[in-house]
């Protein structure tokens, strides 16, 4: 052991708040508009999410637990969807939780335009801005 002092405790809405801070969140109206401008939507809800509530059209789907690897350009796992530090890049969770605690990684991680979707999915969807199912339906025969 050693005797250095424990590391004070901080609580999940200090660290939110702390990544909050550090970003330009945009309205889902904002992220709309810059979609069609270039940005990289990342879409990070989980499989069942996408499944139950649908997905925004020309959002990249990277789930949660690998968004870093694949952003980092220094990862064997890097994907080019991430090439451009300088692109901007929009996180979408479900509600605009999770989503924050990631823009804020992947500013760290040398994209200093990542932000985040306010509201995430949900607030996308009240605003009435287009939705896509998942699995499109067969065409009937």
């Amino acid at each position: 052991m050693t005797d250095s002092a424990p590391t004070a405790r901080t609580t999940i809405d200090e660290l939110l708040a702390e990544a909050r801070a550090g970003l330009s969140r945009l309205t889902p109206l904002q992220a709309s508009h810059g979609l069609k401008a270039g940005v990289l939507l990342v879409d990070v809800r989980s499989e069942s999410q996408r499944e139950r509530d649908d997905m925004v059209p020309g959002a990249l789907f990277f789930p949660r637990n690998v968004v870093e690897w694949r952003a980092d350009p220094a990862s064997p796992a890097h994907d080019p969807a991430f090439d451009d530090l300088d692109r901007p890049v929009v996180v979408m969770c479900d509600a605009g939780y999770q989503s924050s605690l990631l823009a804020c990684t992947l500013q760290r991680l040398g994209f200093s335009e990542a932000t985040d979707l306010v509201g995430g999915f949900q607030a996308w969807r009240d605003a009435g801005l287009p939705v896509e199912p998942l699995h499109p339906p067969h065409p009937s025969v």
